[in-house]
């Protein structure tokens, strides 16, 4: 993750200068440590006058007495230590972070009275800095000055920060957060790829942006129009027709397991710009439809999670990557297309082209690979933002055991998942007089005739379908993310293969 802070580990000690954070229960109960950071007891005083109770991740940041030598006394609210989540402790590396301003340098004191707090709380707690910590802001050159000549930014940069996080067991804590930071990166990577602009990301950079990964120790391959066209993958190859730019197919292993064990799977919708083609989406808010290869991002992001922390089990990740455009040579509704299944295609919308990338994805996965499961990722249908809004992915799954897998991994991470209905009425709908299949069903339940489509194409492999239209881009703000890009599905699916998956 490039310019993230600096974070290093140390034995409680009471710091000299800098910023300083202290957590504070419920009640704004303090650790020796954090009080013997306020010889004058300011902060009792404080909590009083502001009615800090030390709700979680609430903070309060008072001027210090001159005497002490900081520049900045930080209480960050812990709520009941005997109730804490994984999750609220990146809630409250975030929220630290963002109670830092620009300060240069901080120590955060990492102890609870009566608490005892693992090298797992700082390593989650230090995964939230880093994930509040992302910005994306590359193309920013230049700030507004109100002057004639604009003036060089010189807002401070999250690597220019330094934190020390002191706890009981820095060694312990060191070696949790290695962990911790793979996941950072992965997640920050998925969070650049959806935030790239279209005209520097299109599928053959991002082809080049998953070869990137062997340094890693993933084999990588890419697909070019040609492969694909051997290997008859009539369906991705129609959603590029109308495209300047080629589209591809990157396949992606890691071999952390035995020999002997199957893959798991994982397959990410890469449409790196979506006009709806010739059933052209309108204009408004269709820049946001860069977005639209937020599956193959996570995916991405996902796999390079997988390899940095050297996961114990054997991996595959494969993206579609394609453009959906308005030329004299992209797909008509109407038309037919075959895909690699065999099964043929009436295409009635060319906007429900996430669909036909895919089919053809899991079909190649399901062939070459036989694996475990097969888990898709797509921000595939605006239909499930009118069911679940932007807090739940929509999970459409044929196999209960990996079902309650992913919904469990979700609970745990906050990256929250609701089991959506598949079943015959609902296949029936995408049925063609014309061909094996339509790729709409109508105007009711999208989001599920969309799953059914996908559903043809996985067999009697166990499978499952993540639509994250509604957050993988523009979802709500939180104390981990301000991007417009969330990086959802990283993390969620680390914890899957974490806790179920590995030798």
């Amino acid at each position: 993750m490039s310019n993230s802070p600096a974070i290093s580990f140390a034995k409680p000690s009471t710091p000299k200068k800098g910023s300083v954070v202290i957590l504070a229960a419920v009640g704004g109960a303090l650790s020796a440590s954090a009080m013997a950071c306020d010889p004058a007891n300011v902060l009792k005083r404080a909590f009083q006058v502001s009615d800090f109770t030390g709700k979680l991740a609430a903070k309060i940041d008072i001027l210090t007495p001159e005497a002490t030598g900081y520049d900045h006394l930080i209480a960050i609210g812990t709520g009941a230590p005997d109730k804490l989540s994984e999750q609220d402790w990146l809630k409250m590396g975030g929220s630290t972070w963002a109670a830092l301003g620009k300060a240069a340098s901080a120590t955060v004191i990492l102890e609870l009275e009566g608490y005892e707090v693992t090298a797992a709380d700082v390593a989650g707690f230090a995964l939230g800095l880093l994930l509040r910590a992302y910005v994306f802001d590359r193309y920013k050159t230049e700030k507004a000055s109100g002057k004639t000549k604009p003036e060089k930014s010189k807002a401070k940069k999250p690597g220019d920060m330094r934190i020390v996080l002191q706890c009981a067991n820095p060694a312990a804590a060191r070696r949790a957060f290695a962990d911790a930071r793979s996941i950072a990166d992965g997640v920050c990577l998925a969070r650049d790829l959806v935030n790239e602009p279209a005209n520097i990301l299109g599928p053959l950079e991002f082809a080049a942006r998953a070869k990137q990964l062997e340094t890693l120790g993933v084999k990588v391959e890419i697909l070019t129009e040609k492969d694909m066209t051997k290997l008859k993958m009539g369906a991705l190859l129609g959603v590029g027709r109308g495209s300047s730019r080629p589209p591809r197919m990157a396949v992606m292993q890691w071999n952390g397991g035995k020999t002997k064990d199957k893959p798991l799977a994982f397959i990410g919708k890469g449409v790196v710009f979506d006009t709806g083609g010739i059933s052209m989406k309108p204009a408004g808010g269709m820049e946001d439809m860069k977005g639209d290869m937020g599956g193959a991002a996570a995916v991405l992001g996902l796999m390079h999670a997988l390899a940095a922390r050297k996961a114990k089990s054997n991996v595959v990740g494969i993206i579609g990557l394609a453009e959906n455009m308005p030329d004299g040579d992209a797909q008509r509704p109407g038309d037919i297309v075959t895909s690699m299944s065999g099964q043929t295609i009436e295409v009635l919308n060319t906007d429900a082209e996430g669909r036909l990338v895919l089919a053809d994805a899991l079909t190649y996965c399901g062939k070459r690979f036989n694996p475990r499961f097969m888990i898709n990722l797509a921000t595939l249908t605006g239909a499930i933002m009118v069911a679940l809004g932007k807090h739940h992915a929509g999970l459409f799954c044929n196999d209960d055991t990996l079902a309650g897998q992913i919904f469990d991994s979700g609970t745990v991470t906050a990256e929250k998942v609701w089991r959506m209905p598949l079943g015959s009425e609902y296949d029936k709908m995408i049925d063609s007089k014309n061909a094996d299949m339509k790729n709409i069903g109508g105007r009711w339940g999208g989001s599920i005739t969309a799953a059914q489509f996908l559903k043809r194409y996985v067999g009697e492999t166990p499978w499952a379908h993540l639509d994250i239209a509604g957050t993988a881009m523009g979802s709500p703000s939180n104390e981990i993310n301000r991007s417009w890009a969330s990086g959802y599905g990283v993390r969620l699916l680390d914890r899957l293969v974490r806790d179920h998956y590995e030798a």
